[in-house]
């Protein structure tokens, strides 16, 4: 591949904003990136303060799933353990809190897996 500003130069990268190839005396370095010298260092600086954030981002959300998957199982786990008592003595009341309690257990286990994926 050659520079795109001077093609009977070879480039030694590419343009993290233009996807450009760019040879040494158009190349200028933007926080570890190579942009077109002059033209495109500025958006490059911003594309990688924006991929920060973003990677910042992910793991915050991987421990919001963490403390809801904990927040679903205690309240799962109470409602789970009160309607099978009061399935004994209520019936279908009982049976109720119990599928309600299955199913805040089930959301523990979604929001679980769902934190996973972020680490």
């Amino acid at each position: 591949m050659n520079c795109f500003y001077h093609p009977d130069r070879p480039a030694v990268g590419i343009c993290k904003h233009c996807q450009r190839g760019l040879c040494a005396e158009d190349a200028a370095l933007a926080d570890d990136s190579l942009a077109c010298k002059g033209r495109h260092e500025e958006q490059v600086r911003a594309l990688n303060q924006l991929m920060e954030r973003n990677l910042l981002q992910a793991r915050r959300a991987g421990s919001v799933y963490n403390r809801n998957a904990i927040f679903y199982f205690l309240v799962g786990l109470a409602f789970a353990a009160f309607g099978s008592y009061q399935v004994r003595w209520t019936g279908l009341q009982g049976l109720f809190l119990l599928i309600v309690g299955l199913f805040l257990l089930f959301a523990a286990g979604l929001n679980f897996a769902e934190s996973r994926k972020y680490k």
